[in-house]
């Protein structure tokens, strides 16, 4: 499979609350820089908080994303549109994201994933 079908099916798994599925997409070292904090947070701690249910993505709609392939290195960059619940909040974020996958084997895997949250320009409101 090619970056971008694992790329889509990072989302799918995120949407589904599915962690095994993220487990197999994420190499073991996985980092995630959270797109609401700025934080650093590690495949265990992101694979334990999906599975817990403390968030709930409603929606992940991704656009304007491409892919760069370098060898056994493939970096995937786009938007998303996210909804959903934290902690029984609501909550909507417009983000530009970077993920990196490695070839692992044969198999694309996600070893890094950044987001920057868009703010909207003065006098608009989010989406």
């Amino acid at each position: 499979m090619n970056p971008l079908t694992i790329d889509k099916q990072f989302f799918a798994a995120l949407i589904a609350g599915d962690a095994q599925a993220l487990d197999h997409i994420l190499v073991d070292d996985f980092i995630l820089v959270d797109v609401m904090s700025g934080s650093e947070i590690t495949k265990p701690a992101f694979l334990a908080f999906i599975g817990s249910g403390q968030i709930k993505f409603e929606s992940i709609e991704p656009a304007e994303n491409r892919v760069r392939l370098y060898q056994t290195t493939a970096i995937v960059t786009g938007r998303t549109q996210m909804k959903g619940e934290l902690g029984g909040a609501f909550f909507a974020a417009d983000s530009r994201y970077t993920h990196v996958f490695v070839d692992q084997r044969g198999e694309w895997r996600l070893a890094t994933a950044q987001g920057t949250q868009i703010s909207p320009a003065p006098g608009q409101s989010a989406s």
